[in-house]
This record gives structure tokens, C-alpha cells and sequence, in this order.
């Protein structure tokens, strides 16, 4: 066991230093190539050697124009590197180089004093350079100009001025570091372009009659046949075949042995490296027959196997880091879900950083000091008993006898009469106290006086500072609410959408096998309860084939109950029809309302509100302002829409009731109130919470059964701070719950008992339809009463099963995903 152990410890620490040496080496490599310009030298290189038809050179002034105004403090080293490579096939090549950058100069000055746009101009100054630089030297060293002179140095220029364009957008990808960025289809382009080009700089290098080129361009194809595919891989033999047999006619096969070799090793890719490989040795033997003959054939075969064998040793890290930048390939699909990991991990924290401010700062509103409210209350009686003997103690003649011999006294005596004119401020004055305060004070009645107008200021104070706080705990409940909303959405952001790629194979497995064909399905959840998934489905035509059939064969699959929550038609035939489905709630609820206003008014002071809420709760409220009218009912009607703001953006129900109640006590100083009965439903569990605050009792029907509702809260707006009461309570399906305004419950004439009457009434209700049943009760109440003596409001709501309209269709077992 210890040998074993040793063993593995010693492997560890041998991968450890190999994978340490190799990053090292890396790291070393890129800073060398990249950073040091050594990659852009070795292209210039192989591009100043490269020409068209043994004549033509358009590639080394195109590139050193690129580098020029892509990376302008390697223009020296890209100069160099062109003209030697000019220079390794013949001086004329290296002079007609070294002369077409002096001309590039000379025109970018020119340019420049015309136009800013240096990108725009570019190509054009390579196309003037180009032209006059070789039609100069030609008529120097013929001494006169010919028509075939002229158009190839036309073509020359045409050429730089593409070549150029082309350069600009991949000379950055050789010498910039490009950070999870993805290349678009063009730069691809432009980058097999520039490597074939490369390529072309190796014409006539050979190694034992091996061509360099062709080893070399075979390998650049099952490269990207590899990674892309038989899209990507025909397209890079095309184009590498092609500026290849530009260069030297005879090679013009070798553009359909890469074609035909990318193509095969992009379908052949399943099977790795060696499936890639096969591909291009296929190619080679079909082509190399059919351009060659056998006679030429061994050569062929030997170039493949080479370009084969170093395909077999190249890194898989260089292939998969390159694979990232391609579009459709694995590596890139995970680089931008890393990337978009990443946004989200930023953003979450950013929301929670946000969060843990909003939730300082309410602690901040809410801090009081270190005092109690009692040392509080003795500092202010202080500042009242200063201010009083600053107008009467200062001139007094008795000062230091009454406040210095006998503090205590005077003090006791003050804070007494104080305390009377406080209790009793508009009845007879206490004649005891009264008197013992004559013999006490030379100036009793002024004393009196001033402490009865002071305590005015002293209690305006009191309010100010007490409407402050409130002020305070409003700000403070605000921002808590605030923090706890920022809090879940980072938990919610944070919650990663899961991989259900297995799940979506089985689904489209299931569902093809019925005979439905989707056109995507993405799945965001199967959370039981929770199920979220979206798909596409050819053009129905109206006939509801994702109602009536995708949805009950999902809930077959999934195991539970799933629904059409919203589906957009194609808007014509041989389209797709985009559908979302989810999970169906366990229960339903159906309302039924029924309201008059006072002495048959058109506006009533009773507004009432039902709404679904997104966290799957159903809300029914009543709110029953002051009074009747036009002033009851915007008093009414702005609690429940600021209510139903404050609920809808997440904040818990008795937070949002504290904060209503808090902006209703402290917009106005009229005496104007409200009420509230709110009662929020569980759609999953059909719990039910009832917050009461000045309403008046709900009713739970449970067949024969009454069940009363109701607490002691006072209306809304009355006091800043109050504590809310919560009733809970389990409805079943069946239940019927009934809410009422107080014009509702009180409103029925010579009934002794409230609840006894409304009991019986309920009881007597056969019907189970809500909206009847709220019919009925309103018009009971009106009859007994003999007319309608206050606002009324009743509100009815059956708790039932939610009971889909389709049944589930099933589906053979060995297909279900879950």
C-alpha cells in the first residue's frame, strides 16, 4: 500500500511539473511570437516571397500597409521581414518591395492632409503605390511601356487594394491577444486567406521531392476539418487551393484534393484525428489518380501521411484553443457559457453588493443612539423646564435661594405643574398644588402662565419629532424591503440553468414517435412544480395541436400536469408556431363580486382589487375609505393600487401593509382613513393568509360549516406604528371564501347579531357559483335593511382543483424522460 501510494504521489508531482513546465513554455512562446512581433516577421517573411504567376507579387506591401496601421511599432521589423523574403527569390522582386513602401510613405503623407479616415484610405494608397511603383520601374529598366506591362501592373495594384482589406481584418488575430471573443464569418475569411498566402511563400521549398506547400496546406485543412466541420473544412481547401494554384498553375488539382479532403475529414471528424485523417488520404488517392496517374501517385500519398502525422502531434490544448474562436464548434458553445457564467457571477454580485447598501443603509434610518426613551424623555423635560426659567427664574431675586438651595423642590414643583396643565389643561387647576406653589414661588401665576404656553411648543415639538421617526421607519422599512427583493433576484440569478440536453433528446425521441415533429425545444426547468420549456412546431393552423396534444403528452413525460401558458401562430403556412408550457397550478380560484354605492351614488367609497401575483398567489383585497364619495373612494382606490405595486415587486405582504400605512399617515394631516382586508392565496397548497387591518370579518363556507375570519387591527393611516396581525388558515378544494366591506356585515336593520345572521344567510345559500352567491348576499342585506344606508362590497371566491380539459396522453415507458 505504500509503495502504491508513493507511486501516485510521485505521478502527481511528474504531472504537476509537467503541466508547470508547459505553461511555462507557453507563456513563454507568446510572449516571443506575439508580444515580440516574431510571428508578424516570420509572415512577412513567407509573404514577401510569395507571387503570382512568377511575376506577380501583391502580397508583401498589403501586409506591411496592415501592420502599419494595426501595430505601428513593428513596422520596421514587418519591412525587414518582407524584403528578405522579396530578396530570396530575386533582387528585381526585393528592389520593386523596398520601393512600393518608400512610395507607400510618400502617398499616406498626401492622404493624410485629405482625409482622417486612415482605414478608408489605406487600401487606396496601396493600389496608387503599387501601380506607380511597378509601372515606374518597368519603364526604367524597358525604357518604354507596354500593353501587357500595364494591365498585369493594373492587376498587381487590384490585387494589393483586396489584399489589403483582407489583411486588415487578420493581421490583428496574429499579433493581438483577443480575449473570449468570437470570430465572426468574414475575419474567418480573412484569416484563411492570409494562411494560404503564407502558404504561397513556400513554392519550391521541398524536402526529398516532399513539397512543403502541399504538406503544409493538407495540414492547414484537417486542422480546421477538425474543428469546424465539412462546412469549414471544404471552405478553407477551397481557398487555400485556389491562391495555390494562382501561384503556380500546374498545381490547379490540388484545389479538388483539398476540397474534397476537407470535405471528407469534416464528416469523418466522429471519428478523431484518425477519422480526419482517413478523409484526406481517401481524397488523396481519388484525385491523385485522376490529376496524376500512378506513375506520380507514392509522392502524393507521402505528403498526406506526413501532413497526417503532424496533425497526430499537434496539442490538443493549441486545437481546442483555437476551436474556441469558431462558431458551432463545442469549445466555443462552453467559452460562452463560461463567459456568460461569468457576466451572470458579476452581475449577481453586483445586485448583492447593492442589496447589502440598501440593507445598511435601513439599518442606518433605524438607529436611535445609545439612549433609552427615557433618558430621552427627562432630556426634553429639561429643555421645557430651561425655556420656562430663562423667561422667569433669570431676573428673579430668588434665583439662587429656589435653584440652588433648593433644587430638588423646585425642580418636583415645576415638573408637577407641568405634568397638571398636561391632564388637565381646560378644567379648574389644582388649588393645593396651586398654593403650595404661591408659598413657594414669589412668582407662581407668571411660572404658571409660562409653562401653559410653553407646553404648546413643547408638544408641536413632540409631534415634529415623532412624525420624523416615523418618517425614518418608513425610509428604513423601504429600503429593507428593497434589500430583501435585490437579495432573492441574486439567489435567482445565481441558479444556473441546468444541462437537460439528455432530457430534450428523449422528449423529441417521445414525441417524434407519436408523429410530432418540433423544431427546437429548450428546456429551463423541470423542477416539479416548476417545469418551464419552450419549442417550436410547424404551422397548425389554429387547431390547438399544442393544447390538445404536446402538452398532455408532456405531462405523461414529465409526471405531472403541464399547460399551454402561451403560444404565438405562425403568421403564415410553412412557419413555426413558438409555444411555452409550465406547470398547471394545483388550484383555481373564481371570484364573483357584487357592490353598491350608498343611497344608489354612482362612486362608491369600497374599492376592492383581485389579482394573480408571479410567485404563483392569488390576492383578493377590499379597501373601504372614510366616508362615501368622490374622497372615500381615491382614498380607497390609491391604497389598494400602491398595495398592489408594493406586492407585485416581491416585498412580503406585512412590509408592504407597514409601508401603505406609514405613506397614508404621513402624506396629510386630514383625519382621513382607511381599511383593508387582504387575503393571499397559495395556488399550489391553498393556504391562505389574511391580513386585517379595521376590516370587517371574512366567512369560510365548508358545506354545512361556517367559518369566521378576523382580527384586531386599527384602519389604516390612524397611528404610524402598529404591528399587523396574521391570520392563517388551510382551504380545500370546494372551500368558498367570502370578503365584505363593513356597509355589508353591519348594514342588515334590527339584527342584534351580526355574525349569527350572516352565518344563517350563508347556510341558506344553496347555490356554489361565487358570483350568485354575492348576488344574493348583497340583495339580503338591502331587503332587510329596506335601503342601501353605506357604501357595500362583497366578494366571493371558490377554491376548487385545477382539472386540466385534456387528459394525459401516455407514452410508452421506455421513452419517458423522467
Amino acid at each position: 500500500m505504500q509503495k502504491v501510494e508513493r507511486e501516485m504521489i510521485f505521478q502527481a508531482q511528474t504531472q504537476g511539473i509537467m503541466e508547470g513546465w508547459l505553461e511555462r513554455l507557453g507563456a513563454k512562446l507568446d510572449h516571443l511570437f506575439i508580444k515580440k512581433g516574431l510571428l508578424l516577421v516570420l509572415v512577412g517573411f513567407l509573404l514577401g516571397r510569395a507571387l503570382i504567376l512568377a511575376k506577380i507579387a501583391p502580397f508583401a506591401l498589403p501586409f506591411f500597409a496592415a501592420v502599419f496601421l494595426m501595430r505601428k511599432e513593428k513596422t520596421g521589423q514587418a519591412a525587414i521581414a518582407v524584403v528578405l523574403g522579396a530578396l530570396t527569390t530575386s533582387i528585381p522582386s526585393a528592389g520593386f518591395t523596398f520601393a512600393s513602401i518608400g512610395a507607400f510613405f510618400i502617398f499616406y503623407l498626401i492622404f493624410s492632409r485629405i482625409s482622417f479616415d486612415r482605414v478608408k484610405v489605406l487600401p487606396l494608397n496601396v493600389l496608387i503605390a503599387s501601380l506607380a511603383t511597378r509601372l515606374s520601374l518597368t519603364y526604367v529598366f524597358n525604357h518604354e511601356l507596354v500593353y501587357y506591362d500595364i494591365m498585369m501592373s493594373i492587376i498587381e495594384a487590384g490585387l494589393g487594394y483586396i489584399l489589403t482589406l483582407i489583411f486588415i481584418q487578420s493581421v490583428p488575430l496574429l499579433s493581438i491577444r483577443r480575449r473570449k471573443q468570437v470570430l465572426k464569418n468574414e475575419e474567418i475569411i480573412c484569416l484563411i486567406i492570409l494562411l494560404a498566402s503564407v502558404l504561397t511563400g513556400t513554392i519550391g521549398w521541398s524536402v526529398y521531392d516532399v513539397s512543403v506547400e502541399h504538406v503544409l496546406s493538407r495540414y492547414l485543412v484537417m486542422l480546421f476539418a477538425f474543428i469546424g466541420g465539412a462546412a469549414i473544412g471544404s471552405t478553407v481547401g477551397v481557398v487555400t487551393g485556389l491562391i495555390l494554384s494562382l501561384a503556380n498553375v500546374a498545381s490547379l488539382y490540388q484545389m479538388s484534393l483539398l476540397a474534397f479532403s476537407g470535405l471528407l475529414g469534416g464528416l469523418l471528424k466522429d471519428g478523431k484525428k484518425f477519422g480526419v485523417g482517413i478523409g484526406l488520404l481517401i481524397g488523396t488517392l481519388l484525385i491523385g489518380l485522376y490529376g496524376e496517374g500512378t506513375t506520380d501517385l507514392l509522392p502524393t500519398i507521402l505528403e498526406s501521411c506526413i501532413a497526417i502525422l503532424i496533425f497526430l502531434l499537434t496539442p490538443k490544448a493549441a486545437i481546442s484553443k483555437i476551436a474556441t474562436f469558431i462558431p458551432g464548434t463545442e469549445e466555443h458553445a462552453q467559452e460562452q457559457q463560461q463567459y456568460m457564467r461569468k457576466v451572470r457571477d458579476v452581475t449577481a454580485k453586483r445586485v448583492e453588493q447593492f442589496s447589502t447598501l440598501f440593507h445598511a443603509l435601513s439599518n442606518s434610518f433605524n438607529y436611535q443612539g445609545l439612549t433609552n426613551k427615557d433618558e430621552d424623555d427627562s432630556r426634553e423635560i429639561d429643555y421645557f423646564l430651561s425655556n420656562v426659567t430663562e423667561k422667569t427664574c433669570q431676573t428673579c431675586f430668588r434665583k439662587t435661594k429656589c435653584w440652588e438651595d433648593n433644587f430638588n423642590t423646585t425642580y418636583d414643583y415645576m415638573l408637577e405643574i407641568m405634568r397638571e396643565c398636561e391632564t388637565n389643561s381646560s378644567g379648574p387647576p389644582n388649588r393645593t398644588l396651586q398654593r403650595e406653589w404661591d408659598n413657594h414661588c414669589v412668582k407662581g401665576a407668571r411660572v404658571y402662565e409660562e409653562i401653559k404656553q410653553e407646553l404648546s411648543f413643547y408638544h408641536a415639538n413632540q409631534r415634529l419629532k415623532k412624525q420624523v421617526q416615523e418618517s425614518r421607519r418608513l425610509v428604513a422599512d423601504q429600503l429593507l424591503g428593497v434589500s430583501q427583493v435585490m437579495d432573492n433576484f441574486a439567489k435567482e440569478i445565481q441558479r444556473e440553468r441546468e444541462n437537460h440536453q439528455h432530457q430534450e433528446d428523449q422528449i423529441i425521441e417521445a414525441l417524434a414517435g407519436m408523429g410530432i415533429e418540433l423544431g427546437q425545444i429548450d428546456i429551463y426547468s423541470l423542477k416539479s412544480g416548476n417545469v418551464d420549456i419552450e419549442l417550436s412546431i410547424p404551422y397548425c393552423n389554429g387547431t390547438g395541436e399544442a393544447e390538445k396534444v404536446i402538452a398532455p403528452m408532456l405531462s405523461d413525460i414529465v409526471g405531472e400536469t403541464i399547460v399551454v401558458k402561451k403560444e404565438d401562430c405562425a403568421p403564415f403556412p410553412h412557419g413555426y408556431c413558438q409555444v411555452a408550457l409550465g406547470s398547471a397550478k394545483a388550484f383555481v380560484v373564481d371570484t364573483g363580486v357584487a357592490h353598491a354605492a350608498k343611497g344608489g351614488a354612482f362612486v362608491s367609497g369600497d374599492c376592492y382589487s383581485t389579482i394573480e401575483l408571479g410567485a404563483g398567489k392569488y390576492a383578493i383585497a377590499i379597501s373601504d375609505g372614510m366616508g362615501n364619495g368622490e374622497r372615500a373612494f381615491l382614498e380607497s382606490n390609491e391604497t389598494l393600487v400602491l398595495l398592489q405595486k408594493i406586492l407585485q415587486s416581491g416585498i412580503e405582504e406585512k412590509v408592504a401593509i407597514k409601508s401603505v400605512n406609514s405613506v397614508l399617515s404621513l402624506r396629510t394631516t386630514d383625519e382621513i382613513f382607511s381599511t383593508l382586508d387582504l387575503a393571499m392565496i397559495d395556488l399550489q397548497d391553498a393556504n391562505v393568509k389574511f391580513l386585517k387591518i379595521g376590516s370587517s370579518p371574512s366567512f369560510i363556507k365548508r358545506g354545512e360549516s361556517i367559518k369566521k375570519i378576523e382580527a384586531s387591527n386599527l384602519p389604516m393611516g390612524i397611528i404610524q406604528d402598529f404591528e399587523v396581525d396574521v391570520v392563517s388558515d388551510q382551504l380545500k378544494s370546494g372551500d368558498i371564501l367570502v370578503m365584505m366591506s363593513d356597509g355589508v356585515f353591519e348594514g342588515p336593520s334590527h339584527v342584534e347579531n351580526y355574525d349569527v345572521w350572516m352565518k344563517r344567510k350563508l347556510k341558506e345559500i344553496s347555490t356554489g357559483d361565487p358570483q350568485e352567491i354575492a348576488d344574493i348576499l348583497l340583495e339580503e342585506v338591502i331587503r332587510t335593511s329596506g335601503q342601501i344606508q353605506d357604501d357595500m362590497t362583497v366578494i366571493v371566491a371558490k377554491i376548487q382543483h385545477n382539472i386540466p380539459k385534456w387528459a394525459s396522453i401516455p407514452v410508452y415507458p421506455s421513452k419517458k424522460a423522467l
